[in-house]
């Protein structure tokens, strides 16, 4: 296995093209994941990311009269999934690490069993709350910032494991990537203490960053822009999604906190149905590749959302 700085290193400048997944809802069959994927091995991702997906709480009425309360995962597999990729295409799977729903001890064991996989890159992240809260609230045991699941990984890969502190164990090799937001995390006061945050992942061991989707290229330039005079210098991935409904020009900004450009939103409006809008996203999202990949951003990242058509036309327009 490759790790992703390596990737981009042997990309000579080339911006590589590469995707995110989403586990199928429990019960599905892998098979419509893994057929979806095909079809975007002729553009040759070397590495495919794959989210985790924490717990949620469901609290059903019970012929009583009492509520049972209910923890269940819906989209459970990451790990399988990963392991069919690898296996199925040779490129590179890279799995989301969560802060949320995993204690310390939890969260080893997972970097094991993705370590004895051969995995060696994971995408650390604190996640979102459990549904369906609103607020996120750590594990007993676990972590509240993905700067401090970003230090375990690294400890890790010194040798240094939970409870083990004075014993010599053999390292593991992760390449760690971490997520920023070119237009502020939402939960941040404003924009440098947004940088100190970021930049506190990086010094921790950091190794490159995934943004969040945008649709103005302007807000990732100025993010990059920024992370270099806050002495950030490690590969910074833009994350992109076409928009593909009209419904999400109100869907999208209030989940991502993001902005939608004017030109954009009215290009939308002027469609007759989301066939159209399809076609607009994919035309959007290609203009901004082409920035993109004008200004050498190493990767471009997408976000598939289960959906791999659209994607698709616009990797062979640009690729």
């Amino acid at each position: 296995m490759t790790k992703i700085t390596e990737h981009i290193k042997a990309a000579n400048g080339k911006p590589i093209f590469s995707i995110e997944v989403i586990p199928p809802i429990k019960g599905d069959n892998l098979k419509s994941l893994l057929d979806n994927i095909e079809p975007l091995m002729e553009f040759k991702p070397p590495f495919v990311d794959v989210t985790y997906h924490r717990e949620e709480y469901i609290e059903r009425p019970m012929p009583d009269g009492t509520i049972q309360k209910i923890v269940t995962r819906k989209r459970p597999g990451t790990v399988g999934i990963c392991s069919a990729i690898m296996h199925r295409f040779g490129v590179d799977p890279v799995p989301h690490v969560l802060c949320g729903g995993f204690s310390r001890d939890e969260t080893e064991d997972f970097l094991i069993d993705l370590h004895y996989l051969g995995i060696d890159n994971a995408l650390v992240l604190r996640g979102d709350p459990a549904k369906p809260f609103n607020t996120f609230k750590a594990k007993e045991n676990g972590y509240s910032y993905a700067s401090e699941l970003v230090e375990q990984v690294a400890n890790m890969n010194r040798g240094v494991y939970l409870h083990e502190e004075d014993t010599a164990l053999a390292p593991s090799n992760f390449c760690i990537g971490v997520a920023a937001y070119p237009e502020k995390h939402f939960e941040a006061e404003n924009h440098d203490i947004d940088f100190e945050y970021l930049k506190q992942k990086v010094d921790k061991g950091a190794d490159y960053i995934v943004t969040q989707m945008f649709f103005d290229n302007g807000k990732y330039f100025d993010f990059v822009k920024r992370c270099h005079q806050h002495g950030i210098t490690i590969p910074i991935i833009p994350g992109l999604k076409p928009i593909s409904t009209r419904r999400q020009l109100q869907i999208l900004p209030k989940l991502f906190h993001l902005d939608m450009p004017d030109d954009l939103i009215k290009a939308v409006e002027a469609c007759e149905n989301d066939q159209q809008v399809r076609q607009v996203g994919v035309e959007w999202c290609v203009q901004q590749c082409r920035e993109l990949m004008a200004a050498q951003a190493p990767v471009l990242h997408f976000y598939t959302m289960g959906k791999a058509d659209n994607i698709m036309k616009i990797a062979r327009d640009i690729f």
